[in-house]
This record gives C-alpha cells, sequence and structure tokens, in this order.
C-alpha cells in the first residue's frame, strides 16, 4: 500500500442511516453512486435527520443491484425498497432547498413510521438535472449535490481521528473516548499523512479522480452520538469547541468537490496536489 492511501470507503444509500464500506465506488460530479440518494422526509415533506431522530442511527440500508435499497432496524422485517421510477415528483425541504424527489411505495412509509412512531414518508432523488446546487459561495458553475448535507464527498483521516482522541482524553469526558470514525460519517478516509494536513489541502487526487477540497466540515450533535446504541453524550463537540472552532463552527474533516468522474478503490494512492 502507498505511504499515503485510501483505507476505507463509506456510502450511505439513506441519509442518515447507516450504510456499508464497499472495497471501491464510482465516483459522480455530484458524489459517490448511490450515496445518499433516498432521504426521509416528515408530514410537512421536511428533511429527517439524526439530529432529532438519534434512533436512525440503528437502521440501516444496503443498495442492491438496479439502485434497490435493502432496510433493517431493530424490531422490524427487512425491507426491500425499489427505486421509483414513476416520475411523479414532490417537492421536499433539506436545509433551504427545496428539491423536486420521487416517492418510495406505500410500504417503506408504513415501514419507517411504524420504526419511528410518527408518520414519515421516504424520497428518492432520481435524474441528475434535478440535484441541488452547491453553495454558491463555494461552488463552480454547475457543480450539485445528493442529499448529502452540502457536498459531494467528505474526507477524514484517521491521523487527524488519532490527535482528537488523544485531546478527548484530556478532557472532562475522557470516559468517552477513544471515538469511532463512524461518528463523522464520513465518505472517504485518507491514511498515511501527518495530523490536521487537511487545513491546508486544496487539490487532492485519490487514485485517478482528483478532487478540489472546499471547506472544513462543521459538525453537529450526531457526532456525539454512538452510532451502535443511539445514546449521546458531550464529545467529541466538547474538545472541537477548545481545539478545533473555525468561526462559528467547529470543525472535523474537509468537503470535497469531485474535478472529474472515475472510480476509487481501497487501496489507492493519496496525493495532495495543492
Amino acid at each position: 500500500m502507498p505511504e499515503s492511501a485510501l483505507q476505507a470507503i463509506h456510502l450511505y444509500p439513506v441519509k442518515s442511516l447507516a450504510g456499508s464500506g464497499p472495497g471501491e465506488a464510482v465516483v459522480e460530479p455530484w458524489g459517490l453512486a448511490g450515496d445518499r440518494r433516498w432521504m426521509l422526509v416528515d408530514a410537512q415533506r421536511r428533511m429527517l435527520s439524526q439530529r432529532p431522530n438519534p434512533k436512525l442511527a440503528l437502521a440501516a440500508a444496503e443498495e442492491l443491484p438496479g439502485q434497490a435499497v435493502r432496510l433493517t432496524a431493530p424490531g422490524m422485517p427487512p425491507l426491500t425498497v425499489e427505486v421509483p421510477w414513476s416520475g411523479e415528483t414532490v417537492a421536499v425541504e433539506i436545509w433551504r432547498d427545496t428539491v423536486d424527489a420521487v416517492p418510495a411505495d406505500a410500504a417503506a412509509a408504513d415501514w419507517f413510521s411504524r420504526y419511528l412512531g410518527v408518520p414519515v414518508e421516504l424520497v428518492h432523488l432520481d435524474a441528475p438535472g434535478k440535484r441541488r446546487p452547491i453553495d454558491p459561495a463555494y461552488a463552480r458553475p454547475d457543480e450539485t449535490v445528493s442529499f448529502a448535507d452540502g457536498f459531494p464527498l467528505l474526507l477524514t483521516t484517521t491521523s487527524s481521528l488519532d490527535a482528537l482522541n488523544s485531546l478527548v482524553a484530556q478532557g472532562d469526558h475522557a470516559d468517552e473516548g477513544p471515538l469511532p470514525m463512524n461518528r463523522f460519517r464520513p465518505n472517504v478516509v485518507v491514511d498515511g499523512t501527518a495530523p490536521w494536513a487537511e487545513d491546508t489541502w486544496r487539490t487532492v487526487r485519490i487514485g485517478e479522480v482528483v478532487f478540489r477540497v472546499v471547506k472544513p466540515c462543521g459538525r453537529c450533535v450526531v457526532t456525539t452520538t454512538d452510532q451502535r446504541t443511539a445514546e449521546r453524550g458531550k464529545e467529541p463537540l466538547r474538545t472541537l469547541a477548545r481545539h478545533r472552532r473555525v468561526g462559528d463552527q467547529l470543525v472535523f474533516g474537509q468537503n470535497l468537490v469531485p474535478q472529474k468522474t472515475g472510480t476509487i478503490r481501497v487501496g489507492d494512492a493519496f496525493e495532495v496536489l495543492g
């Protein structure tokens, strides 16, 4: 394996659910193929996430051939949901954006509603033309994103997680550490770099694909959620507040925008281009 390399890939087919760790993934202009193409919305068709619903951490979505997903959750029978190709769209809200999405069949809405105990609906983002524009403060013309929070991919590094865990161990909530990488829900994890080196990167290459490094990722309460139990603590936000504050955000990881398409694989060389 190269000195600096791609250690892991993570796909989350349904926003805020547990995902999978494939050995390779196709990079599309708006993110990894199959990543966050589905989203839960409430009765007003507004985004649902782990922020107010930590129980979503215990549900998982696995992408199947043909872009269908297999859903699992504690106490629920597995459910396979096919991509809704009807073309009949509804307007859904994600952050400040309104996006046209296609509702999944009623069985998916019933499954999630029973699991969460409130009426919800599962929707799918289908055609590339319906993708969301990236924040114009950071975007270049025609750059878009799926149902990810703001940018196509999130990169983290193992060395920065080690450094963060060392700081957690020195704090008032040391018993909560060490924290696993899944708290940060990255798409790509890089090994073999110096701690916090990603703060200075502007352009990077993973295997054959070049990415623009846009901005540090502001972190929220989801990082305090144990992804195995859905229980919440104080870390890493307490430690990030002391050591990793940029403006009004607590940051860990970097947001990426692909500059070309291609396939990335675990073990691919990682290179900083600028």
